[in-house]
């Protein structure tokens, strides 16, 4: 009966029409509320939000505070007086101004028109202006470096310096399988060619990589600049170094077939090689026998690098066994084992490998129509002198990089083949 008592004492009281608007207006800014937070922490970064919820709080404590002064009444208050309910319905009016106001935002914000957007890039643009004076350390460098496509411009942590045709496009191609590096596609020749355009331009270059990733690039005439070595050094000196060798007398061949292709009217192979064939004299000037000579310019890369962030890649294994080598690059870049036999198949047609996804069944992925030409016919007298040439400088390269490419072996089969 004191429950009825009191309930019937405070309706007396207070209006029933008023306790009817002042729940009633309590549930649609609840609402409200409850949908502009969800819509706001769609439509804006998280720092944002922060200022919002510290508003909506605010709110919600006064409306806890008068439900609790409801409840109380409720369970028994004799009296309302005049100023609390002068100061109910002065709140209620103030709320609904905040609901007319909250619903005039929605919509501005949901506008399309030009007024919409000035108002929500003067909204981030305050944001970031108060994130910046908080946090303004390093904010204007990444900026500076940063992209709509997410992530950061780096300079390379790894490039690949050489060989030219020792097989470094499908080297790259295959790392860049690996979701954790990320490469350029063209050639950027900064160290050799484009020096002079600075650093700024240089990363300019780079796709935007994640926290994790490997940015990469490869320009295989870096191994034969004399001045590249000194200049990497000193834009990164614990870069990574990955060189693809191959024999060279195979190196060199190929390398004139690619120059034929777009030359036609050059001399043959036979005639560049030497300086004079009846002398037997090799002409180590011409570049693509000079390339070949492997030792000569890796002792230019070993005053400014160690070997241990170097690593040499078989060319003639990079075809037979493209997963095995792969597996080794990954190692020596710290990633994880990706790039595996699942996504390799040997083309007979080319003579080498194409790539693949494991989960596609479509055809395999192969290198360009410049990739896998077919050599022209090389005297054998010519390359039996070729072997005998670079059969020097190959053995002080097997000791100055540890491993042993077997290139010899390749000159004695076809020693006998042709003997056969």
């Amino acid at each position: 009966m004191a429950f009825w008592s009191s309930t019937s004492v405070f309706t007396s009281k207070v209006p029933r029409k008023i306790l009817f608007m002042f729940t009633l207006s309590l549930s649609v800014t609840y609402l409200f509320y409850s949908l502009m937070s969800c819509y706001n922490s769609l439509q804006f970064p998280l720092q944002e939000n922060y200022v919002y919820q510290g508003r909506l709080v605010t709110e919600e404590t006064t409306f806890v505070t008068l439900r609790e002064k409801l409840y109380s009444a409720s369970q028994g208050f004799t009296e309302f007086t005049e100023a609390e309910r002068t100061t109910s319905v002065s709140i209620l009016q103030e709320h609904a101004e905040a609901e007319q106001r909250t619903v005039e935002w929605i919509r501005t914000q949901a506008s399309p028109t030009k007024t919409a957007a000035a108002a929500a890039a003067a909204y981030r643009t305050t944001a970031l202006e108060r994130e910046h004076q908080e946090f303004s350390t390093t904010d204007s460098e990444l900026r500076v470096n940063c992209t709509s496509d997410y992530g950061e411009k780096k300079l390379p942590q790894a490039i690949i310096i050489g060989v030219k045709k020792g097989g470094t496009r499908a080297l790259l191609e295959a790392l860049r399988v690996h979701p954790d590096v990320r490469a350029v596609g063209n050639e950027p020749h900064f160290f050799d060619r484009n020096y002079e355009k600075g650093l700024d331009w240089y990363r300019d270059l780079m796709p935007s990589t994640l926290e994790g990733q490997i940015t990469m690039e490869k320009t295989p005439s870096y191994f034969v600049t004399n001045h590249a070595p000194k200049r990497i050094h000193s834009m990164a000196r614990d870069i990574k170094l990955i060189i693809v060798v191959r024999n060279p007398v195979t190196r060199a061949i190929s390398d004139y077939t690619q120059t034929l292709s777009k030359k036609p009217e050059i001399p043959t192979f036979e005639v560049l090689a030497f300086k004079n064939r009846t002398l037997g004299l090799i002409d180590a000037s011409w570049s693509a026998l000079r390339i070949g000579i492997y030792a000569l310019h890796l002792e230019s890369w070993m005053q400014y690098f160690p070997l241990s962030q170097m690593h040499f890649v078989s060319g003639e294994r990079l075809i037979v066994d493209p997963a095995g080598e792969m597996a080794k690059v990954q190692d020596f870049l710290g990633l994880k084992r990706i790039v595996t036999d699942k996504h390799f198949y040997f083309n007979k047609t080319k003579g080498f490998p194409c790539l693949k996804k494991p989960e596609d069944s479509s055809t395999p992925r192969c290198l360009g129509k410049s990739k896998g030409r077919t050599h022209p016919k090389i005297d054998p007298d010519v390359i039996r002198r070729l072997h005998k040439f670079y059969k020097p400088f190959n053995m002080m390269f097997y000791q100055m990089t540890g491993q042993n490419f077997e290139w010899e072996l390749e000159e004695d089969s076809e020693t006998r083949s042709s003997q056969d």
